[in-house]
């Protein structure tokens, strides 16, 4: 039999017999990697661990700690719900289980409304066709066939005439389902998961099709690691920003609006903090700060590419007949600021930045509070320079990034490289050459910080590569927020010049950044992390004051009177209740510092402090509190000490 040449990823190159299977590939790497593997990557192509190999190729095992293994994972565990499911209730037509950023679901039509106490049933059932240890096969038929094993399923036959081309389907013993696949190997992987909950859904999210039944899921290949994942959700249930944002009256959102956010006087001011703290930074670096209009011309979004790339997710009005859109980004009416004046190489870098409110419409089904609005503040800036100050532009905006995360709480976090999908090229803009060109930048610009960063094939966006940051938060979440975007579409599209040491006009590399992103998302990510409990600087509430009697009150009022003169934001709680239950409802609204004044303090002329954690001090001068809490606000400190 003759021989093929196999590359790993290291550049071993390997000689195997034609027909060789990924796994036996994996297998003479070693033992614990063929265990691990769930499928594999030849020549770029996802294929099943049980692919036969016939050619020289490059390959990839792909093992749950890959993004791409996770997807498989958690897809081959939907395909075993819906096994699980029809086992039970027969009648059910299958129509679609993708993957998800929180595990997986699957869309079920079926008569029956599905309950918590069926939940426990499939999850059982569940159980039993992993401990069968099913093997699971890729079928691949023509059309034809295709049609004729799915002639039951109205979904499945509408799936397989939008392909237009050879289906492929996976079956574990009676089950069979129309998939692209990759899966894994046998329903005995599948040994840890979880069914999360059940709602309602739409046929492909369209309201005018036939509602359907969703119950969503997560797995893991171990049980250790599903009861890490279960206790991090009860975690996060008690940082769920909406609670916490009723709780600590800081914003609301109404049937009127939905997807938009209402602030309440606690929310604006900690919207305004960092807004505040935004332009601070933004002046030290020289950035000149604009305003766009929220409604502009049909034409602008048609010239920047919006109209035919992203109008779906835009509101539109006419005005005087003709069109015009509300704003998704910031970016178009910028690049009119940038053409009312001719600009010099001399003005180099420009950096301009914006605070812009833009609109967006997303479907009702994933909103989701602070994290998914339709409106949201974009804290957009365009940096434009020419090619040798590329480097030293990005370089100085992570800086940027790296010092306003860390001031406001976030030390830890990865970078990503966001590029295009060679597969789908159609849905970018541009050529080859400014891709390559572009992508390169960011990268030689990255290894200059020694940070590192992981490349994301296919999630950059359409006019152009992102340089992405990612916050871990409180309780070890990552949070996509600050990037850098080269763009050299909008250049050309708008025809954006500068004049030349030359003379002549030359085109500027524009490289689009956020730090906050959405800011109202960002407020959301701040809540879960702190779990209320903001720093002195942050809080809306700084400062408590409570009298232990009615007779101290003029005491107190007299430090308030203080306090407010240093720009602090307090609060003075004269109430006839105990100081015991007046402490509990300030620690309730997270309030970082309780004031108790009673005899001993009005004598002595001090007060006694009370930390959010539970820590107290007497006899505090107020003077000396004063000037402790204002050098923490000027540093911005994550905590206070007494």
């Amino acid at each position: 039999m003759s021989k093929i040449k196999i590359t790993l990823p290291d550049g071993t190159v390997k000689d195997f017999e034609k027909g060789v299977t990924a796994e036996k590939i994996a297998l003479s790497i070693g033992k614990r990697l063929a265990q691990d593997a769930l499928a594999a990557k030849v020549n770029d192509n996802l294929v099943d661990i049980s692919a036969k190999i016939n050619n020289d190729a490059k390959i990839k095992i792909i093992t749950y700690k890959n993004k791409e293994g996770i997807d498989i994972f958690r897809h081959s565990t939907a395909h075993l719900m819906a096994h699980a499911v029809t086992d039970l209730f027969p009648k059910t037509k299958l129509t679609i289980g993708p993957v998800v950023e929180e595990g997986f679901y699957y869309d079920f039509d079926t008569q029956h409304h599905f309950t918590p106490e069926d939940i426990v049933k499939i999850e059982k059932r569940m159980n039993e066709i992993v401990k069968k240890d099913i093997k699971i096969e890729r079928i691949e038929f023509s059309e034809k066939e295709a049609k004729k094993t799915f002639k039951n399923n109205q979904y499945k036959l509408e799936l397989i005439g939008e392909l237009n081309e050879q289906s492929t389907a996976y079956k574990q013993g009676s089950f069979i389902d129309l998939c692209k696949g990759p899966h894994v190997s046998s329903t005995g992987k599948l040994k840890a998961f979880k069914l999360m909950k059940i709602a309602g859904a739409y046929w492909k999210g369209d309201s005018k099709n036939k509602q359907l039944q969703r119950i969503y899921g997560i797995s893991f290949p171990e049980n250790k690691q599903l009861k890490s994942y279960l206790k991090l959700l009860e975690e996060t249930e008690k940082r769920d920003h909406r609670k916490l944002g009723k709780q600590l009256d800081l914003f609301s959102i109404h049937e009127e609006g939905p997807g938009l956010i209402f602030w309440h006087n606690n929310g604006v001011i900690l919207k305004n903090e960092l807004m505040k703290y935004w332009n601070e930074e933004h002046k030290k670096m020289n950035y000149q700060l604009i305003e766009t209009p929220d409604i502009l011309n049909r034409s602008l979004w048609e010239q920047s590419g919006h109209w035919d790339l992203f109008k779906e997710n835009m509101y539109t009005t006419k005005i005087d007949g003709r069109d015009f859109a509300i704003k998704p980004m910031n970016c178009p009416g910028g690049m009119l600021v940038y053409k009312t004046k001719a600009h010099s190489y001399r003005e180099l870098p420009l950096r301009v930045a914006e605070l812009g409110y833009v609109h967006r419409h997303e479907l009702s089904g994933v909103l989701a509070g602070l994290f998914r609005a339709r409106a949201f503040t974009q804290d957009d800036a365009h940096v434009f320079c020419s090619e040798e100050q590329l480097e030293s532009e990005i370089i100085s905006i992570i800086k940027l990034m790296k010092k306003m995360l860390a001031a406001i709480g976030f030390n830890d976090y990865e970078f990503t490289l966001a590029v295009r999908s060679e597969e789908k090229k159609d849905k970018y803009l541009g050529g080859d050459k400014g891709w390559l060109t572009a992508e390169k930048a960011l990268k030689n610009a990255f290894n200059k910080t020694n940070d590192k960063f992981v490349i994301e094939e296919g999630e950059a966006k359409f006019y152009g590569p992102s340089l992405d940051l990612k916050i871990k938060d409180a309780i070890g979440r990552k949070w996509q927020c600050s990037t850098i975007q080269l763009d050299f579409n909008l250049a050309e599209r708008f025809n954006i010049t500068y004049e030349g040491k030359d003379g002549r006009k030359h085109k500027p590399f524009i490289l689009h950044r956020v730090i906050y992103g959405s800011l109202e998302r960002f407020i959301g990510i701040m809540i879960e992390h702190y779990a209320g409990k903001f720093p002195i600087w942050l809080a809306p509430v700084q400062v408590k004051i409570l009298t232990i009697a009615d007779r101290f009150n003029s005491y107190a009022e007299k430090i308030k009177e203080e306090f407010k003169k240093n720009n602090l934001r307090i609060e003075l709680d004269t109430r006839s209740e105990s100081v015991n239950y007046k402490v509990r409802e300030a620690q309730l609204q997270k309030i970082p510092l309780i004031i108790i004044v009673g005899e001993k303090e009005e004598k002595n002329k001090t007060v006694a402090v009370r930390t959010l954690d539970g820590n107290v001090k007497f006899g505090v001068k107020v003077n000396d509190l004063l000037k402790r809490i204002s050098d923490n606000i000027e540093k911005k400190e994550q905590s206070f000490k007494l």
